[in-house]
Formats: structure tokens, sequence, C-alpha cells
């Protein structure tokens, strides 16, 4: 009997599906680096002309080009190998093109001279020795390459080194410098001062200068309720250290440079949170921070300020409307032939004489799109939007020197264009039907015309595929730009003359395209390599559509199968999940993000992500607020179904055996499912969940589940948050749950998992539980070992392979590398 018993067993053993770590070890990160190079094309467009420059790196180095559009040429701006000698020669390391790696490249304003660093192997002190011995560290852990900054003139080919390139007035970090250069506002100690250019020039050259002048602005800033920097309300012991120290101030300048605004947050009352950092020092420390919960009655107060060099005065202006509202205060958009890593000057949308502003209620029902006239001294409110639920709102575009207005709206059920006169009187709907405009991307004010952004207009396709558009300010029909059924990423010209367009879709490799405005070809530039990545095994995923729970909504998944599939056999299935409402967890075009879906795969799983109803705001205004009032199981029975159906398509997928793994809302969601349906799904994964909403930041929780604005008879405003919360449903946990959380996540605060950790705990039930020291809400450092975690979990309770993981997989792979 004990032969039979031990034979049993053994035979059981054997037969066992086991987890292929060294297919996931495969095409780790780090991996991935080596085998998927650019994906796109990101275009530096030139101020002067119509030409732009890229950097597009392939498995023969990085390479930089400069493009004629009317030439219909692609040149490389510099001989890499030439360029690498003259590096050489003055940094004495050694360089060669085809590992020639610049950084912070940009064109200069004569646009022949281009400017950029390199790194040496000469290693220095990233902070004063002083600081580091304050703080127990060693010399060694603070130090970093040195850094050499150069210009090339790209005509006579001459390689020069900028030895005092921390100098340039226009590339401090700290100065918000005036559009005509005559003076700088900056932040210190809670306040605003202000230096005129003579000044700003000295502190450029010797911060230190004793002869500076600097005049101070304002004299009540305090911590928690400071001056300019836009008031996050997070506590940062670095910042209250270094208050003394120039910083950047969150202003905007008006066009004359004459007068500026900024809002400013009391965050005061708003009641404090605290992570606690345990490996930082000998002895733990507190982090405190300021985080306002849903409910509360402590809130941030926004004000909005007003100043005048003319009159030497600042004014906190009148635009109380609602109780706890939310300001918005809109700049002007920087155009895409900006010099890059320069700080440019930031006006406010409008002109000399006016800005524009958003006013919110707190439960998001009602937005009023306002104007602040300066001469009048009023605020004027141009568009007011109404809703039941919550209204998106974007920035309008300011067009016709002020006189119209293109604005954005849900209004009937779609999102879509509108264009207004300046007294807030409708001109015309711009577009109309059933699709969704994400976006402008341009106007044309010459052409009367706005080029925009939309998806679910081309018939036949995902309706998540974008493309971009054409359509009359004065009316007219929508033109494509860019056809073709992929997912498409439109970058276009200030001019609004040419764009490059890159498409793809999960299963192609991008490619990216040169088109003029009329969406004609004018060349292609660049086809993604991915030559090595197939050559390790990599098969694209397979995009597919199914029904929601209610039968008629479609709606959109990913399948990402094992590289080694094997249509006879059977394969557990596992969803990795986020529910929205701002995104769905669902990609569109090809990417190198895999830990979560393709790499997940190759321990012996089918891995799905499936849309859901409520998940996605780029669809119906009802689609997207699908989930309003309901946040927690909204999206759960769409997931159930999506399985259920594969299931009856595909003999491979064994329902029987179903996991489910997300982080942050993905935590929430996949510890909702295994709680909701206890008998579908088996295994889940919860990294980072908010499990508790009640205690999730206000703006997303307020927003996407609502909250109640109450008014008393004697005419106080109170507002009432109530939501399902995952603990409530600990009772119901029959399968197998482990649940994730960074010890210092100040997104996403670890009570909530230690909440739900504590709910399970008295249900008597049986979890697992890892916490991640010093890690926030993404787990930096530790997501590698955060993955393998979860493929141990999973292949144990999916697989049933119980045998000990190879915990040094990676290691194992790199002896591998090696010996090869």
């Amino acid at each position: 009997m004990g032969f039979l018993l031990l034979f049993q067993v053994g035979f059981a053993q054997e037969n066992v599906e086991k987890g292929n770590y060294e297919l996931a070890a495969r095409f780790s990160p780090e991996k991935l680096k080596k085998m998927i190079f650019s994906t796109s094309v990101d275009p530096h467009w030139l101020k002067k002309s119509n030409k732009f420059w890229y950097e597009y790196e392939t498995p023969e180095g990085k390479f930089y080009y400069l493009v004629d559009p009317v030439q219909k040429s692609k040149t490389q701006l510099f001989d890499r190998d030439k360029l690498a000698m003259e590096i050489t020669k003055i940094v004495k390391d050694p360089f060669d093109g085809q590992n020639l790696k610049l950084e912070n490249l940009k064109f200069m304003e004569d646009e022949n001279t281009i400017r950029f660093k390199v790194k040496g192997t000469e290693e220095v002190l990233k902070k004063d020795w002083a600081e580091i011995k304050e703080k127990n560290k060693s010399a060694k852990d603070s130090l970093e390459k040195k850094t050499f900054v150069f210009q090339y003139n790209l005509s006579n080919r001459q390689l020069t080194e900028i030895k005092d390139a921390a100098k340039d007035p226009e590339r401090q970090a700290w100065a918000n410098i005036a559009p005509d250069s005559s003076k700088v506002v900056f932040a210190r100690n809670h306040n605003l001062y202000w230096m005129d250019k003579e000044n700003f020039l000295k502190a450029v050259k010797d911060e230190k200068d004793s002869t500076i002048v600097e005049h101070k602005l304002t004299e009540n800033g305090e911590k928690d309720f400071d001056y300019g920097s836009g008031g996050r309300g997070e506590d940062n012991e670095e910042e209250e250290k270094n208050k003394d120290k120039r910083k950047r101030a969150g202003i905007l300048w008006g066009p004359d440079a004459k007068q500026f605004v900024f809002s400013r947050t009391d965050n005061r009352k708003v009641k404090d949170l605290w992570v606690l950092h345990n490996s930082r020092n000998p002895r733990p420390t507190l982090e405190t921070y300021k985080y306002a919960m849903p409910g509360e009655k402590e809130q941030p107060v926004q004000e909005l300020a007003h100043y005048s060099f003319t009159t030497e005065k600042l004014n906190v202006l009148p635009v109380g409307t609602y109780k706890d509202q939310s300001l918005g205060l809109w700049s002007e958009s920087l155009p895409k032939n900006a010099r890059d890593d320069d700080f440019k000057p930031v006006k406010w949308l409008g002109n000399k004489d006016s800005f524009y502003f958003s006013l919110s209620s707190r439960d998001l029902k009602k937005i009023d799109i306002c104007r602040w006239n300066l001469t009048t001294n009023q605020k004027e409110v141009v568009v007011e939007e109404r809703s039941n639920t919550y209204i998106e709102i974007v920035k309008p575009e300011i067009i016709n020197d002020g006189r119209e207005i293109i604005h954005w709206s849900e209004r009937d059920g779609w999102g879509h264009l509108y264009l207004y006169g300046a007294d807030g009187s409708l001109k015309r709907q711009l577009t109309t039907g059933a699709f969704h405009v994400d976006g402008i991307e341009n106007v044309d004010t010459k052409g009367r015309k706005v080029f925009f952004v939309a998806n679910g207009r081309e018939k036949g396709e995902d309706p998540y595929y974008t493309h971009l558009y054409s359509v009359g300010l004065d009316g007219g029909a929508v033109t494509l730009l860019n056809n073709g059924n992929f997912n498409h990423d439109a970058n276009l010209n200030d001019q609004g003359s040419y764009f490059v367009n890159n498409s793809s879709r999960v299963n192609t490799a991008p490619v990216s395209v040169l088109h003029d405005a009329n969406g004609r070809k004018v060349m292609d530039l660049e086809a993604t390599d991915l030559s090595a990545l197939f050559a390790a095994g990599y098969k694209f995923p397979e995009p597919f559509q199914f029904k929601a729970d209610d039968g008629i909504t479609d709606l959109y998944g990913v399948m990402y199968k094992p590289f080694d599939f094997d249509s006879t056999k059977s394969y557990p299935i596992i969803q990795y999940v986020y529910p929205g409402p701002q995104t769905e967890a669902v990609n569109k075009a090809f990417g190198r993000g895999m830990d979560r879906v393709d790499r997940l795969a190759q321990f012996g799983f089918v891995v799905v992500t499936l849309g859901n109803r409520g998940g996605h705001p780029g669809r119906s205004k009802y689609y997207h607020n699908y989930g309003y009032g309901n946040l927690r199981d909204y999206g759960l029975a769409d997931k159930k179904a999506g399985v259920e159906q594969l299931a009856d398509r595909h003999s491979f997928i064994d329902k029987s055996r179903v996991g489910i793994h997300g982080h942050s809302g993905g935590g929430f969601m996949s510890t909702a499912a295994l709680l909701v349906y206890p008998d579908f799904f088996k295994v889940a994964v919860s990294s980072a969940g908010n499990h508790e909403n009640n205690i999730y930041n206000r703006w997303w929780s307020e927003k996407h589940h609502g909250v109640k604005e109450q008014i008393s008879p004697k005419g106080d405003t109170t507002f009432v948050y109530q939501i399902e919360k995952n603990p409530d449903l600990a009772k119901n946990l029959k399968g197998k749950l482990l649940l994730v959380t960074g010890d210092v996540d100040n997104n996403v605060h670890p009570a909530n998992t230690i909440r739900m950790a504590n709910a399970l705990i008295k249900a008597n039930k049986r979890f697992d539980f890892i916490i991640l020291p010093g890690q926030r809400h993404g787990f930096g450092d530790m997501t590698e070992y955060f993955f393998w975690r979860m493929g141990d979990y999973f292949v144990q309770h999916l697989l049933g392979d119980n045998s000990p993981p190879p915990v040094d997989m990676l290691e194992v792979q790199r002896e591998k590398a090696l010996v090869k």
C-alpha cells in the first residue's frame, strides 16, 4: 500500500503542468531593451521652416535625421563616426559612432547649430559632501557620470565644448521669465519675488552675488498656503529644508509682460496622512503629507490672483461660485517648435485684457467656462455645462484675436466641438455623430480649419483606433487625413502644413510616414525593426471582439498566448484588468510593456485584456458613465462574460481555471472579482489596490462614483459620500488571493490593503500578503521581484506546480549569456 501511494504521488508529479520560467525570463524588460528599439518618430519641428529632426534607434545604433518635407529629403544630421572621433579628442574617453548616445539634442536659434550632452566615464559627486554626510550616505552612493555639453555647426562641422552651459539664462529651472525677457518671477520661502533682467543675469553668473537686487511681492505665504507653486499640498522635507532657495513660481504671464495671474491653494485645513519609512535610516522616519479624502469637510480652497507691475498691486479676484469649487487656470499652449529643454515663458490663455479659466462644482455636475475682464475687473461666464453625472472639461481654443472660441462638450452624449462667439453665443456645432472627438491638434486660423483627433467614426474598425481629421470653422464635411485600419498617432507642425503619422496595431509592427495637411503621403520615414524580437520566439497577440453581459454592447479585447502554444492543450486563463473609468487596460498599438500580458502568458497561460462598460471615455457618455454610482461592481459582469464567450469559441481555454490580476484600480477590481464571483474567479494577484475608495483621494473617487450635495434649511452645504468596499465581501472568499502593496505608497495608501487583510482575517479566510519595503505606488526597483512572485502564485495555484520556483532564473540567464 505504501509502495502504491509513493508510485501514485510520483506519477502525479511527473504529469503536473510545469511553469515555463525560462520562456518568461527570455522577455524581461532588460532583455527587451536589446530586442525592441525605436517604435515611433517624434518630430522636432523647426521654427523657421517646415523642416524637422528626429532620432531613431535600430539594432545598428542611434541615428539623427533632418527631414525637409518640401524637398522630400531625409539626411543624417552628421557623420556619426567623425563626430564620435571629435568628442573623443576633447573628452579623452573612447566613443564610436555606432554606440554614440547624445542627450538633450536641440537646434539653436540659427537652426544651423545643434547643442547636446554626452556622459563621460569620470564620476563626480551629485551633491555637496556635507549633505551626503548628514544623510549617512557614502560618496559612492552619490556619484554620477560627468556630463559634457557641446555645440556642433552643421555647415562647417565644427565641434565646440560649452563649459558654462549651466549659466545659460534660458535654462534656469527656477526662473519664470517674462515674454519680453525684461523680468523674472520666482518663489522662495513660500512667497513671490521678482528681479529685473540685469540682476537675473547676475544671479545666473553667481547666484550668491551680494549685489543682486530682489523685490519681494508677497509677505503672507506659508507652508500649505504658499504662493506660486500651485499648492499640491504634499509635505516635502527636502522642499521645506530648501525653502530659502529660489524655485520656479507657477505663474502665467500676460502677453504684454506687465502682469501675471496664478492660483493659490490653501491646504492648511486638509487633514494629514502618513507613511512610515522603515528602511531609509537607522531609525524609521515618518512622512507627513496632505491628503483630501472623499466626503470630508476639510478640502483644499483655491483662489485666483492677479498682479500688475504697472499698479504694483496684487488682487485676489472674487470668483467664488460653488462650495468647495475647483478652479482651472489655463495657459496658452507652447508651440511644437519651442526649443527643447528650455524654460519658455508660459502665458495665460487670452489676451492682454482678459484671460480664461474654469469653475467646477464639487460634484462636477456644473462647470462654467469663464473669462476675467481686466478692463471691467469682472468675471464673465462664457459657456455653462450642466449634467446629472460628472462633466469632463478640456481647455478651449481661443482664436480670431479672441473673437471666437472652440469648445469641447459631451452635451449630446458624444464628445464634439462647438464654435462660440466671445459673448458666449453658439455659432455652430463643428462635429456631430456617433463618434468621439478626443482633442484639438491644431487650428489654421487663416484657412478657417481645425485639425482634431477622434475615434469611432470609421466603420469596420475597432472604435478605439484614433485618426486625424479636419473640418472647416464655417461648416462643412469632416475630412479623414490618415486612413487605414490601425491606431494612429499624428504630430502636426504649428503651420498646419505637414504631420508625421505613427500607426500600428497590437499585431503589426509600427510604421512612420510623413503626410501633408490634406492627408497625402509625402514620404516614408521608418518601419520598426522587430527581427531580434521574433528571433527570440515572440508572436503577436490576437485582438478580438465580444459582447458585454447585456448581449448588446460590443466590447474589445486582446489575447496573449504562450509563444510555445499548443492548440491541443488546455490552458488556464488570466485576465489583466483595470476598471477605468479613465482608461481600459486593452492595448491598441504595439508596445514594449509586456510584463502583465505577453510575458505573463509565457509561464503557461492564456492572458487576456477585456473592455467593460463604463471603462473608457473614448466612446459615448452613456458608455463612460455606466458605472457611475457603483464603482465596485460595474465592470465585473462583462469580465466574466468575456471569458465565458472565449471558452465557448476556443477549446484550449479552461474556464474552470480563471485567474485575474490588476494594479491600483486593477488591484481593487481583481479582489472584487474574487469576492463577487467566488465560484468563477479562482486566483487573484491584487497589487496596490484601492480596496476602500472612501479612503482614496477625493477627486477620483467623488468624480467617478458621485457625491451627493445636501443643503440644510439654514443654507449650509455638506457632501455625502457612500460606496461599497471590498472588505464588506471578505466572507465570500473561496479562491486564492495574494495582496501586495508598497509600504510608502502615498497615492493608494497601504491602509487600503491592510484593511482588506484585516477583514479577511476576521472572516477566518486564508490569503497571502507581500509588503514591498520602501516602495511607492509603482513598486520602483522591486517591479521585477513582484513579477516573479506573481508568476509563482499563478503557476502554483492555476497550473498546480508546487515545485520550488527557480528564484535565481535571472542569474541563470545571465550566466548562460556569459558562457555564449
